[in-house]
């Protein structure tokens, strides 16, 4: 057991499965300390993720625009650039993907498809202010990502309130041929709000993969980010690439809005501030490891916190519980070099 943990081919997974094995143990530790029996409060969690068929579609629906902003985060990161800015991108996506399911009026099987397209463009675009900053001005993408948040949720909520027909709250509902949402996937969950977006995330996995590992494309990208220096003397256009990197980071958080907007609910939706999306992406970007599918495993743990936390809290546990164990998690998976060093030292002593 000891020589598996130790082999360097298989801290792949197994350091991210032990960051949430202590991310776990310490949050049992947090509950002890606060009065809270740790079996009764995981024993909540579980019960409010997979309890019923409801509450496991449910668990699907908080899982999907998680793993999108992972994806999003995850291409900045492989590709030298940190995305702050996901949340922002996955707005300006929501909002593009209501409209177009408000007022295009086609058939379902290009509308769909259009609305999707039509978040992942405005994401994208949302993406390419930070990158041809970066890109021409050297300005840092975090400090120009930042403040473009805060920018895409006042002026979307702003916009939405213009839309013809909507309230203080929200807008009108798009047209049904526009939205994800499944009779048949609703009633196998016991009328839960799952929606085809899981297997859209899936397939966004699947693109992402394929793009970072087999495509020269990708590789460019992934030298440019590594090294612009070199990457430009073996003659790569180093600005394109940082741009690009960013637009389809931007791209892959647009989708995870069009999840919560065309999927979810049906309408956008006036939110008074961030709902965190983007900021937990760099969470399930970091314990996935940058990697496709380990990413749809690592949205999905998340999704499941988000989940259940609601269960915990009618269980007598504070649902802050639950965002506790998600900062223990992320903190051991950013800890994961200093993981890595006391796998490998194990069972030295001995000798």
């Amino acid at each position: 057991m000891i020589d598996f943990l130790r082999n360097e081919k298989n801290h792949k997974f197994v350091v991210p499965l032990l960051s949430v094995l202590f991310g776990f143990l310490a949050g049992a530790i947090i509950m002890i300390i606060t009065g809270i029996n740790p079996l009764e409060g995981y024993r909540a969690l579980v019960k409010g993720v997979v309890g019923n068929p409801r509450k496991f579609g449910e668990w699907f629906v908080a899982s999907s625009p998680l793993i999108f902003t992972g994806l999003s985060v995850a291409f900045g990161f492989r590709t030298g650039l940190f995305n702050i800015g996901a949340e922002g991108q996955l707005i300006v996506g929501s909002f593009a993907a209501v409209v177009v399911g408000i007022f295009v009026d086609v058939p379902a099987y290009i509308h769909l498809p259009l609305v999707l397209m039509s978040a992942a463009v405005a994401g994208a675009l949302w993406g390419f202010v930070p990158g041809f900053l970066k890109a021409k001005y050297k300005v840092h993408e975090v400090v120009v990502t930042i403040m473009m948040n805060y920018s895409a949720l006042h002026l979307i909520n702003y916009a939405i309130k213009a839309l013809p027909g909507s309230t203080k709250t929200r807008s009108v509902d798009i047209l049904p041929s526009a939205s994800l949402s499944s009779e048949f996937l609703s009633n196998i969950t016991n009328h839960s709000r799952l929606h085809w977006g899981f297997l859209i995330a899936v397939l966004g996995a699947i693109v992402f993969w394929f793009i970072i590992e087999r495509t020269t494309f990708g590789y460019e990208l992934r030298s440019v980010g590594f090294n612009p220096t070199a990457s430009e003397y073996a003659g790569m256009k180093v600005n394109r690439n940082i741009i690009l990197s960013m637009m389809i980071s931007g791209a892959f958080a647009g989708l995870a809005g069009a999840m919560i907007s065309v999927g979810t609910f049906d309408y956008a939706r006036v939110i008074a501030s961030a709902e965190g999306y983007g900021f937990d992406g760099i969470a399930v970007a970091l314990l996935g490891n940058n990697s496709g599918f380990a990413i749809i495993i690592s949205g999905m743990l998340f999704g499941a916190l988000k989940a259940g936390s609601s269960a915990m809290a009618l269980a007598s546990v504070p649902k802050e519980i639950g965002h506790i164990i998600m900062a223990f998690i992320v903190l051991f998976a950013a800890m994961n070099y200093g993981i890595k060093r006391f796998l490998a030292r194990l069972g030295k002593e001995e000798k």
